[in-house]
């Protein structure tokens, strides 16, 4: 069993930025392959970033240029470097992992763009 704890999460101004953290449980977190995902009210949960054991990322289209992911192995945590916020990045964020064939989720962290 994984266990996924984010933070950073709150309420910011359009054009503002804000870094989430996800602390994960387990000795072998530097074979996990994390992710970032978002769901706003009304819509189905989307991938944002994911980046694999080997540190290669992928980001979604909507956030490339403002979004950033990376992952510290010796603390155990994957972040997300977001700048340039919109109001359409409204959505509580969720950090997944994948070890093997198993998929673990965090609570989720809220995100509100707003002036």
């Amino acid at each position: 069993q994984v266990q996924l704890v984010e933070s950073g999460g709150g309420l910011v101004q359009p054009g503002g930025s804000l870094r989430l953290s996800c602390a994960a449980s387990g000795s072998i977190f530097r074979l996990y392959a994390m992710g970032w995902y978002r769901q706003a009210p009304g819509k189905q949960r989307e991938l944002v970033a994911t980046i694999k054991d080997g540190g290669n990322t992928i980001l979604a289209d909507f956030v490339k240029g403002r979004f950033t992911i990376s992952r510290d192995n010796v603390k155990n945590t994957v972040y997300l470097q977001m700048n340039s916020l919109k109001p359409e990045d409204t959505a509580v964020y969720y950090c997944n992992a994948n070890v093997g064939l198993r998929s673990f989720w965090g609570q989720g962290t809220q995100v509100t763009v707003s002036s």
